[in-house]
């Protein structure tokens, strides 16, 4: 069997800033339609760094013991018997929340709000950083030969970009501000562009972030002020030449003043989404919303389609996934690499699996725009 000699090591958190290394069996598969995957990168969530810190999201607890991640890629080591898609080799990204398939919201094509979702790295559920990772198959999405594995661990949050971005419903020559420049924000910009949107506005606190920005995805930038919402509004509109407002708004944010100034920024008969997560309840410009008639969406995780669009856009080089990476740990290096994103010395890090080899650890050449808005970013997560 491909797994022979192979070491199925899981990256444990036990209780906040307490993990350890654990040699676990490796899974085995359950259905005829699951399939067997070596994990060869994990990227570390906004969330995984959460779990670390706090034990909780929420009602989310850590009560037992839990393997951490879920932004991953890997290569099949075994397929179930009714598996027709994949085939033992194949490299994939994997989708890591699985649905029951039968309720109301999955039957509705809503399978992302699914109340019975079992996501990685979720308690009561195990995350990715481990040797061998079992998944239906039809959540693990074949690479094209042109993307490569790391850039494979990169999908989940370009999957989270590309849900938030299509609920905008952006139309070519549009034009579209993203609150918010951490990877999330970063990543709805470029996927924006790829839409077809003519400007696009990323808006921050912190120079460097926007400056990075700048070199992404984004064609005008505007630095928030300590001001009233509205006068933010009024100078974005100002700075990217936006007429009567912007046809779409994104926040990846989650801050209240941030939303705030959005609800200002969209035009009359725009859309606003709401993709960043913050405080429970927050002071909302409601006249705003119902004067302009705009049309709000909120925006959790992914869902149909979204993984396979993620793919073509880094497989067409619409969307340099790349770019956010300042570089790869070992796998015995995952606590060092979280400590990392916590204290915000790079964008996004992959650790690489507990069998794959990594040639002089961290990659320390990276460009003085992204080191800086690493720093200023201070390891704010994807979803």
């Amino acid at each position: 069997m491909a797994t022979d000699g192979k070491s199925n090591l899981s990256f444990v958190l036990n209780k906040p800033l307490d993990v350890c290394f654990q040699d676990k069996p490796v899974p085995e598969i359950k259905t005829p339609h699951d399939v067997l995957v070596a994990i060869n990168y994990t990227g570390i969530c906004g969330s995984d760094v959460h779990y670390w810190l706090h034990g909780a999201i929420g009602h989310f607890v850590v009560k037992d013991p839990m393997v951490l991640g879920h932004e991953s890629a890997g290569t099949i080591v075994a397929v179930g018997d009714a598996v027709k898609t994949l085939s033992v080799g194949d490299r994939v990204a994997l989708e890591p929340g699985y649905p029951c398939r039968r309720c109301v919201q999955c039957l509705s094509g809503h399978y992302n709000l699914c109340p019975d979702m079992q996501f990685a790295a979720t308690p009561p559920y195990d995350g990715t950083l481990t040797g061998f990772w079992t998944a239906p198959a039809d959540f693990c999405y074949k690479l094209p030969e042109t993307v490569s594995l790391q850039e494979g661990a990169l999908i989940e949050p370009l999957a989270v970009a590309v849900h938030i971005t299509k609920q905008a419903k952006i139309q070519p020559g549009q034009t579209v501000v993203v609150m918010g420049a951490g990877p999330v924000g970063l990543l709805c910009a470029a996927v924006a562009k790829a839409y077809g949107a003519s400007k696009v506005v990323s808006v921050d606190i912190i120079q460097s972030k926007l400056d990075f920005a700048k070199s992404f995805a984004a064609t005008h930038t505007y630095l928030s002020q300590r001001v009233s919402p509205e006068e933010n509004a009024r100078n974005i509109i100002a700075a990217a030449d936006l007429g009567e407002g912007a046809d779409a708004v994104i926040d990846a944010s989650g801050a209240e003043p941030s939303i705030q100034a959005a609800l200002h920024v969209v035009r009359q008969g725009g859309h606003y989404v709401q993709g960043g997560m913050g405080k429970d309840n927050i002071t909302f410009p409601i006249m705003a919303l119902c004067i302009k008639e705009v049309t709000a969406s909120g925006s959790f995780r992914y869902g149909s389609g979204d993984y396979k669009l993620a793919i073509q856009l880094v497989e067409q080089g619409k969307v340099d996934v790349k770019k956010l990476v300042n570089g790869v740990v070992a796998f015995k290096d995952a606590e060092e690499a979280f400590k990392k994103v916590k204290e915000g010395e790079v964008i996004k890090i992959l650790i690489a699996g507990p069998n794959e080899k990594v040639e002089g650890g961290l990659d320390t050449s990276v460009d003085e725009k992204k080191l800086e808005a690493a720093k200023a970013n201070g390891g704010s997560g994807c979803c």
